[in-house]
């Protein structure tokens, strides 16, 4: 899951180097953490967070496959 959200970040922003992708894993949830820098935030955010919206429906496409519960969380 965290390479997959990495890929997906690094693929839309313009400072592909400056993207950190963190996992925490719980018990029945993982919460992945998703920072990039300052002036691609609006990129990966989209117009009305259609972009982050996008992004959290493949993750949860995802991990229901795998049995799982993923949460996407960006970090400014």
């Amino acid at each position: 899951m965290k390479e997959l959200i990495k890929r997906i970040a690094r693929a839309l922003v313009d400072r592909p180097e400056e993207v950190s992708v963190t996992e925490v894993q719980g018990s029945q949830t993982s919460v992945i953490e998703l920072q990039v820098a300052k002036e691609d935030l609006g990129k990966i955010i989209g117009k009305q967070g259609r972009t982050a919206r996008a992004m959290r429906t493949i993750l949860s496409a995802a991990s229901a496959k795998l049995k799982k519960r993923t949460v996407l969380e960006i970090i400014e």
